[in-house]
């Protein structure tokens, strides 16, 4: 009896397997309309609960599909073909539905998308192509006249602040692009400002390599976080923009214009704007490159020599400290012909920006016997005009060579006024030193670059070459005066010494590099290529700055010999290298090293001094990619390099703009070293909405280059460079970021993200050594939804940061805060909308400094609009609510620790029409 029931539940269990293996499912994918059959197209079948890949077919020649011996269970059917949009159908298999016969499923070309329902269930919001992840604008919701950054403050993984700047997965986005090509340059605000959402199809997220890079198919470490908007093929022809005018409270207002027009391969668009708020109108990059030339040189990783813009032109830019004032425009053309053969993409940027700062700045200079804690007020005024064109034209010679040429100048002033007070006590709060110092500078700058990339695919399948010509100009001249006083006091303050500085500066830099690099890609085997390359470098630097003292009264023709200098150098750099890429299947392994002579020789015209140098810097590099799936990768990195000592390192250009901070050269310096480890690992659920990133990075550095500083009693630094033995810096960096839709919420998303860093560095203070260290945590969690009638995102979360240096443990900046931001938009009846947005930051008192710092501010706007497509709005805005806008930073470096504040612009209210213009539409015309 016992074996009889054994063998009937056996039975039974083989039975319903049986029938569990043999559910099927089949179709035919066609695009009726067209009355064409999709051949080849993928079938794929995923598991609901995960996403996972459980089978895969392809569309035979009559576009029909038949997958057999299914287990039961629940699945996603995601069927995929190029240009048409993804089908996307969730199914059941069970014992009660074995076959299922979708028969005909109807394809829609994604250029017809408008307004039809194609995809059943839920549009793929997410995937990842390789190291490219791709947003499909059509899987969020978007409101009339919504711009580009609108849309992507939707995405999961990146952010988008109050100026505009951009950060995806914990990296800030350098480049923004249209159809793959570069819009208004560099600027990427000009994008995601003003383009309009409801134009794009897609947004894809990647590393851009160089042009060299992006040819030969194999990294050579430079990479840009980049955004690529797609546009929806019927968007590509008319024309849109818009403009605004408003005026506040306090006499602030903003006028801001833009127009594009579109009409096939080419497009052409301008902008003009004018504000006195920290809508300056400059795109956060952009506006860096106001600053001029003060004539520093530095040598770069790969040997070479470059001048470079100080601290002292920092006023000429707005990083959000002050207020500004600003008035710019550009204009844009791109175009291609001779059937998409030849480009070319041009724009014309000019600009002025006037900033007022009122600044302070408390400084805990820790020394080996106690501390020095100094007070610096400064105000600054800065005056800046810039103009700027580039162009880049591309040329497609044959179907195997290519020639690409960018050519770019530029010309600008700047003028700047500078106050300073400064005094400084000893740790039992003595007065050590007072300075009060006025400088005042006018400089002018021109600028022209010119580079050439020749590409050519030779017969062998993988084989080619490229050449890359470039070569830059820039001459800064500046002149200036500086009035200081520094006062010197004992421990009974009582002033025993004053030093009294007037004098006239007059600089005048050049610099001329000119390289080239040749690079030529072997394929080994069907997997394995080999890329060589040469390269060589040629560098001109002259900084001839003169400094006089004054003989009367406003007379300055004492030429002063100490802080006068002409320096001349000439550097000439060979670079081999060679790396091999291996590609098979899910694995891309890419390995090699370059290797840079160079031969550096510097002259000080002035004493008849010379400098010569030769040296070796070694750029070894290694990455291994794993493509578990179109949404799931992981990848490891290493790269290391030399660091050659700068030449204000070995010998300084010797300065007293700051007398109480001079500078002194070591010409005994050797090179550091440093190790770069990176990993990273993404992935992404399609039914969830589920996507997960992770990236950390760990460099350490041997012999490294740190500062040798020497206090006097008088509060007087004196600034050198020494290597550091037997000890190892190091730092740390992770970054992790989880999102995913909220089950039972309706739609509600949420997300949890991590940043940790942690360091260690060294410095010698008084000749002893100093150990600085770093930490900072930073956990984070946010919830969204974004809906048609309704948007909110609400993130926020503690931090912990702690700076200590070894000297004086006692007086460390440790300490737990919080932070957190809010967006959130409400749609009212009668064409009424509601917004607001707030950033709240908390950071605690510690033993360097004695005051809590809190401040919430908060953003609100109501805006009226008007007519069915709502073109023209009335909007009435407040800036700073809460008027809680205070301006404040604290960092830490080396053996000091500092905070600043400084002035901002606070509440006002604004009255603001805007009148948004747009005639999209209609197939691309044929040329």
């Amino acid at each position: 009896m016992k074996k009889a029931l054994l063998l009937l539940c056996c039975y039974l269990i083989i039975g319903m397997t049986a029938r569990g293996q043999n559910n099927s499912i089949k179709g035919i994918v066609e695009d009726v309309a067209a009355k064409v059959k999709l051949t080849n197209a993928t079938i794929s079948i995923l598991n609901a609960k995960d996403s996972t890949l459980y089978k895969f077919t392809r569309a035979a020649a009559d576009g029909s599909f038949a997958l057999n011996n299914l287990k039961n269970g629940n699945f996603i059917l995601l069927l995929t073909y190029p240009e048409y949009v993804d089908y996307v159908n969730p199914f059941t298999l069970s014992n009660g539905q074995n076959h299922i016969d979708l028969k005909s499923i109807d394809m829609k070309l994604k250029s017809k998308l408008l307004n039809e329902v194609i995809i059943k269930g839920q549009a793929t919001a997410i995937k990842i192509k390789g190291d490219t992840t791709e947003f499909n604008a059509a899987a969020y919701t978007i409101q009339p006249n919504d711009k580009v950054e609108d849309l992507l403050k939707k995405f999961p993984g990146l952010q988008v602040d109050a100026n505009g700047k951009i950060t995806a997965q914990g990296k800030t986005v350098e480049k923004v692009l249209v159809d793959g090509e570069e819009f208004f340059g560099d600027d990427p605000t000009l994008v995601t400002k003003n383009l309009r959402a409801d134009m794009v199809d897609k947004v894809q997220l990647f590393e851009k390599s160089s042009d060299q890079a992006a040819f030969t198919g194999v990294d050579d470490g430079q990479k840009k976080q980049t955004l690529n908007i797609v546009l929806k093929e019927d968007k590509k022809q008319g024309y849109f923009g818009k403009a605004e005018a408003g005026y506040a409270t306090q006499d602030f207002y903003v006028l801001q214009g833009m127009f594009n027009k579109f009409k096939n391969k080419e497009r052409i668009a301008a902008y003009a704007t004018a504000s006195n708020t920290t809508k300056t109108g400059l795109g956060w990059e952009d506006a860096g490159k106001y600053g001029g030339l003060s004539g520093n040189m530095e040598m770069t990783d790969d040997g070479g020599m470059i001048m470079y813009s100080s601290d002292e032109d920092i006023g000429s830019q707005f990083w959000g400290q002050g207020i500004p004032k600003a008035a710019n425009g550009g204009f844009h053309y791109e175009n291609k012909w001779n059937g998409d053969k030849e480009s070319i993409n041009t724009n014309y940027k000019l600009g002025n920006l006037n900033v007022f700062v009122d600044k302070n700045t408390i400084n805990q200079n820790n020394l080996p016997n106690g501390i020095i804690n100094s007070n610096n007020t400064e105000y600054s005024n800065s005056r800046s005009f810039r103009q700027k064109v580039d162009a880049t034209y591309n040329i497609k010679i044959d179907t195997n060579a290519n020639l690409k040429i960018n050519i770019d100048g530029s010309l600008g002033n700047v003028n700047k006024d500078n106050t300073y007070n400064a005094t400084s006590q000893r740790g039992d709060n003595t007065l050590l030193n007072t300075s009060d110092r006025n400088t005042t500078n006018e400089s002018k700058q021109q600028a022209f670059n010119l580079s050439a990339l020749f590409s050519k695919k030779l017969k062998k399948a993988g084989r080619n070459y490229s050449i890359n010509l470039s070569q830059s100009y820039n001459q800064t001249n500046s002149e200036g005066y500086m009035y200081s006083l520094n006062e010197f006091f004992d421990e009974n303050e009582i002033k025993y010494k004053s030093e009294l500085i007037d004098q006239f500066k007059d600089n005048h830099l050049k610099n001329l590099k000119v390289s080239t690099n040749i690079t030529y890609n072997e394929p080994i085997s069907q997997f394995l290529k080999l890329v060589t390359n040469y390269g060589l470098t040629f560098i001109n630097g002259k900084a001839d700055k003169r400094t006089y003292d004054a003989s009367a009264p406003g007379v300055y023709n004492i030429l002063n010999n100490e802080y006068s200098n002409y320096f001349e150098s000439d550097q000439l750099t060979h670079q081999v290298g060679a790396v091999f890429n291996y590609a098979k299947g899910k694995t891309v392994i890419s390995f090699g090293n370059k290797t840079n002579f160079a031969r550096f020789n510097q002259s000080e015209h002035l004493t008849n001094q010379k400098f010569d140098r030769n040296f070796i810097n070694w750029l070894p590099q290694a990455s291994y990619t794993y493509k578990f799936s179109n949404q799931k990768s992981v990848s490891f990195n290493y790269n290391g390099n030399t660091t050659q000592p700068g030449v204000t390192q070995l010998q300084p250009v010797k300065t007293n703009d700051d007398p109480l901070n001079i500078p002194e050269g070591n010409p005994n310096l050797k090179p550091s070293y440093t190790n770069g480890l990176r990993f990273s690992y993404r992935s992404y659920k399609v039914i969830t909405n589920q996507s997960f990133y992770f990236s950390g990075n760990y460099r350490f550095t041997s012999n490294q280059i740190v500062s040798n500083n020497t206090t006097d009693d008088k509060g007087v630094t004196i600034y050198k460079s020494a290597n550091l033995h037997n000890k190892t810096p190091y730092s740390v960096y992770a970054y992790a970021n989880f999102s995913r839709k909220i089950p039972y919420t309706n739609g509600i998303s949420g997300g949890l993200s991590l940043n940790i860093n942690n360091s260690k560095n060294y410095n010698y203070v008084n000749g002893d050594l100093n150990t600085s260290t770093n930490m900072g945590l930073n956990p984070r969690a946010n919830i969204s939804k974004y809906t048609e009638n309704y948007d909110f995102y609400i993130s926020f979360g503690p931090s912990y940061n702690a700076q200590e240096a070894s000297l004086q443990k006692h007086v460390n900046n440790k300490g737990w805060g919080s932070s957190g931001s809010f967006y959130t938009s409400v749609k009212l009846p009668g064409k009424v909308k509601l917004n607001a947005d707030g950033d709240y930051t908390y950071q605690p008192k510690s033993a360097s400094f004695d005051k809590s710092f809190e401040q919430f501010i908060v953003n609100a706007r109501i805006t009226k609009a008007f007519y069915k497509e709502e073109k023209l709005k009335l909007m009435l805005s407040v800036n700073d609510l809460l008027n809680q806008n205070k301006g404040f930073d604290r960092f830490s470096n080396s053996n000091s620790i500092t905070q600043t504040t400084y002035n901002n612009i606070n509440r006002y209210f604004m009255f603001s029409l805007i009148w948004d213009f747009n005639k999209m539409g209609g197939a691309p015309q044929k040329p």
